[in-house]
């Protein structure tokens, strides 16, 4: 068995209920289940498998099983403890109020981009196949980090903190 990490996007403890998550991913054969910070991260132990079937039976069992379907981002474990123990922002100056995040893109990012891209205290640093780098600067108007990662990498996305990342990794 291996263990791995699904990023769900768009899911908040207003919209789904980690219980009910949680069998979702029992009922689609994983084991071991654990959500995670109460936002859309579940890891999970499962046969060796490439991530997009993986991916469509966990999105499988949530329209079965919550009439719904959440799209879901699968990264082995192992890869998020590399990615993390690389320490991935070493080479960027951020601010002390800078959160730096991860984006996890679905597929490889096929277009042509030059970085960085720096709008509104966001910056995306680096692209590395399918995980985005950047910070952002959070402020009483939110961050525009979102919707500048959308346009240049479409809605396949979903982003999260580097703790949680840290965190998911080591579950």
């Amino acid at each position: 068995m291996e263990r791995y990490v699904a990023f769900l996007r768009g899911v908040s403890p207003m919209n789904c209920k980690m219980p009910a998550l949680k069998r979702c991913f029992e009922a689609a054969g994983f084991g071991d289940v654990k959500t995670l910070l109460s936002s859309g991260n579940v890891a999970f132990s499962a046969e060796p498998e490439i991530v997009p079937i993986l991916e469509s039976a966990a999105e499988a069992a949530m329209e079965e099983h919550l009439g719904r379907i959440f799209q879901t981002i699968v990264r082995p474990s192992s890869f998020l403890q590399g990615l993390v123990a690389r320490q991935p922002f070493a080479d960027f100056t951020l601010s002390a109020k800078a959160k730096p995040v991860i984006t996890f893109l679905r597929r490889p990012y096929e277009g042509e981009i030059v970085l960085p891209i720096e709008q509104a205290q966001a910056s995306i640093f680096k692209l590395e196949r399918t995980e985005v780098f950047s910070a952002y600067v959070p402020d009483e108007k939110g961050t525009a980090l979102g919707a500048l990662l959308e346009r240049k990498f479409g809605k396949a996305i979903t982003t999260r903190t580097l703790e949680t990342v840290r965190k998911c990794a080591a579950s």
